[in-house]
């Protein structure tokens, strides 16, 4: 049971990444993720993109690993580093760029997936030895 909370803390401190861009334009990963879940319906090849398939890709196995009984590592760690590609990114955007707004908004996805690595390593150890 405490695996699938961590999952589900994973998925959604990922939503709430900030994202800052030219023009006084902003917006969070769940509203980006609103639309860009309408466009993949309307105008799929504007949604193909790398940094955008793989976070969605990363939640999807999330997700997935939520409804299992007894999840696979592959696929919570494919999760993981999935979502991990996009919200380290933009901690290093927020980090050259000095915006400690993106830098705050991705640091609980950060806390999180360290504290859910941890976790799954040291379960692993229980079960080794039993």
């Amino acid at each position: 049971m405490k695996n699938k909370v961590i999952y589900v803390l994973l998925i959604i401190t990922s939503l709430f990444g900030y994202l800052e861009w030219g023009g006084g334009n902003h917006m969070f990963l769940f509203e980006a993720e609103g639309e860009i879940i309408g466009k993949l319906f309307t105008d799929p090849k504007s949604v193909m993109h790398p940094f955008i398939l793989l976070p969605l890709l990363g939640q999807l196995c999330l997700l997935v690993a939520i409804f299992q009984r007894k999840p696979s590592n592959i696929l919570v760690y494919t999760g993981i580093i999935c979502l991990g590609i996009l919200l380290l990114f933009m901690l290093f955007i927020g980090a050259i760029s000095w915006n400690t707004n993106i830098i705050l908004s991705t640091l609980p996805f950060i806390f999180v997936c360290i504290y859910a690595l941890r976790h799954i390593v040291n379960h692993n150890k229980k079960h080794e030895n039993k």
